[in-house]
């Protein structure tokens, strides 16, 4: 149940079975179960966000895609580094885009979304970062490697923004070698 983001592909679409459970114990909502509407204006605003953040990616933007986050956001990339806040995250970025990502895309599917209260969320995504072909050879490239788990929140403006991002590299192999021997480490949802 997922929806891989296309940038510059047209209006941002949900899933049409994307909906959120609220649950009573903790006022989070998946998205697995009933909404109400206005989860789901929530749910298409965040996927917007994380749209703009790809769209300013492949447009090279580092200062549209620091823009994506709060003031004292965290980024923490696969590699380990750290930034801290919107503008080091999107200056650090332009250096990135200038060289190293230049003309690269950034690939993200949706894999679970979950609100925690009014103004905050969760997003898991799997991903990659990918150079040449459009959005329609996605699919034909193989699996996304990447992870990033997001915390948004929605600031005093009313704007969605990501406080905090964590992106791993999936090592496919290691965690079947785990699987295979300590089967209780497979999670649920694989």
């Amino acid at each position: 149940m997922t929806d891989r983001f296309r940038p510059h592909t047209g209006t941002p679409r949900l899933h049409a079975t994307t909906t959120a459970h609220p649950n009573p114990e903790d006022d989070t909502v998946t998205a697995n179960h009933h909404t109400t509407a206005p989860r789901l204006t929530d749910a298409a605003a965040i996927r917007a966000l994380l749209e703009r953040g790809a769209a300013a990616w492949a447009d090279g933007d580092g200062t549209a895609y620091g823009a994506c986050f709060t003031e004292d956001a965290t980024d923490v990339t696969y590699v380990g580094t750290v930034y801290h806040g919107g503008d080091e995250i999107g200056r650090a970025h332009q250096a990135l885009f200038d060289s190293f990502l230049k003309g690269t895309r950034l690939i993200l599917d949706i894999t679970d979304l979950r609100f925690y209260g009014t103004d905050a969320a969760v997003v898991v995504t799997r991903g990659d970062v990918r150079k040449g072909g459009t959005p329609e050879q996605d699919g034909k490239q193989g699996k996304l490697g990447k992870l990033a788990t997001y915390t948004v929140v929605r600031e005093a403006d009313g704007r969605w923004r990501i406080a905090a991002v964590q992106k791993t590299q999936r090592r496919p192999l290691m965690e079947a070698a785990s699987f295979r021997f300590q089967p209780a480490t497979r999670p649920a949802a694989n």
